[in-house]
């Protein structure tokens, strides 16, 4: 059974399915279970299987949850900017705005597990098709963060999986994750321009 028809449950459900991401990022993928994200959002094992039609129903809300934070943490940043003043460090904003807060073992951790989202089919399939809503934020931010250089026509799909690729080579490494992917982002702008 599916439920959630109402307001109450609606946040009910979007509570389960942000406990499950949670959990996933911070577990992987292999310790999504009704009962470990029902201990995570503090519900009783019955809610996971009322508003979840099965573990893989749960699964994909979770994926598109992971998106959702991506592009709110993405959207916070691009709202932090001051639209009147020239971006002195595009590249800065672009990592700040793409990589998950903390330091370089967060960041870390955070590629781990997103890495292991393709070992389960429903996430992937879910993190896959909500792509689109954290696209829309990237579209804005590149847009935003570029308009006072030549690289204003990068794609943010290029952006993100340079930064992607430096993240795994700085940790491969054995690298400043984040002052590498910063490099690495900057000299993608520079050859843009």
């Amino acid at each position: 059974m599916t439920g959630g028809g109402t307001a109450k449950g609606a946040r009910r459900r979007e509570l389960i399915a942000a406990a499950a991401a949670a959990l996933v990022l911070e577990q992987g993928p292999g310790s999504l279970s009704h009962r470990a994200v029902a201990a995570r959002a503090g519900v009783p094992l019955a809610a996971t299987t009322y508003y979840f039609r099965d573990l893989d129903d749960l699964a994909a809300q979770a994926g598109g949850a992971l998106v959702d934070g991506w592009a709110a943490h993405a959207r916070e940043v691009l709202e932090g900017l001051d639209g009147a003043a020239p971006i002195e460090d595009p590249a800065e904003v672009l990592v700040r705005a793409l990589l998950p807060p903390g330091d370089d073992t967060a960041v870390r951790a955070h590629h781990e597990q997103v890495l292991a989202l393709g070992r389960n089919p429903r996430l992937a399939a879910a993190v896959g098709a909500s792509r689109v809503r954290l696209d829309v934020v990237l579209r804005e931010l590149t847009s935003v963060a570029l308009a006072g250089t030549g690289a204003h026509g990068l794609s943010p799909a290029l952006v993100l999986a340079v930064l992607d690729g430096a993240v795994v080579a700085a940790v491969s490494e054995g690298r400043p994750v984040r002052g590498h992917a910063h490099d690495l982002v900057a000299e993608l702008i520079a050859v843009a321009s």
